[in-house]
């Protein structure tokens, strides 16, 4: 028989994984990275269940922020390296996968902070002092972040062949 943690953690990892293995996607860019990302978060959540119960989203979103960054911290120290011919996608010719790969390259290039706003701000659709709450800084910090990371898309996703509109929202909310 389970205990009430298990029980509720169980179940908050039901609900929620998809949309935290969403964020955790868009802030690694890869499948196979944010699985074990998510991994790692679902265990550090599932050990400290009891205090951070009242808000375990919020707790997991911030540990897949802080954890993403160090994944990019450590890559920055030991470059990757190629796998030649095998490290090569094949080109998937529908526009909606397109502009996908788009967007998360050019979510990819952004510097980790602004790339952790967008992700939470736009894709998660968190209010800007959650956003803040979640990354540990002031609201103003992620209006900053949120307004050049947005331009910073806008500028990669305005190429020839992209018909994308990011429209200029940080202002409106």
């Amino acid at each position: 028989m389970r205990d009430s943690r298990g029980a509720e953690f169980d179940e908050f990892v039901r609900t929620r994984s998809v949309a935290l293995l969403r964020v955790a996607y868009l802030l690694t860019g890869d499948r196979h990275t944010a699985e074990d990302l998510l991994q790692e978060v679902l265990e550090q959540v599932y050990v400290r269940w009891r205090r951070v119960q009242t808000s375990p989203e919020a707790y997991a979103r911030r540990a897949l922020v802080n954890r993403s960054i160090n994944r990019w911290r450590r890559r920055k120290r030991r470059p990757e390296q190629t796998l030649g011919d095998h490290d090569v996608v094949a080109r998937d010719h529908a526009d909606d996968v397109a502009l996908r790969r788009a967007v998360v390259a050019a979510l990819r290039d952004l510097p980790p902070r602004q790339r952790a706003t967008v992700v939470l701000r736009y894709l998660e659709d968190l209010p800007t002092a959650d956003v803040a709450r979640t990354l540990g800084c002031s609201e103003g910090a992620v209006k900053s972040n949120a307004s050049r990371g947005l331009a910073r898309l806008r500028e990669a996703l305005s190429g020839p062949g992209l018909s994308l509109s990011i429209a200029h929202t940080e202002s409106s909310r």
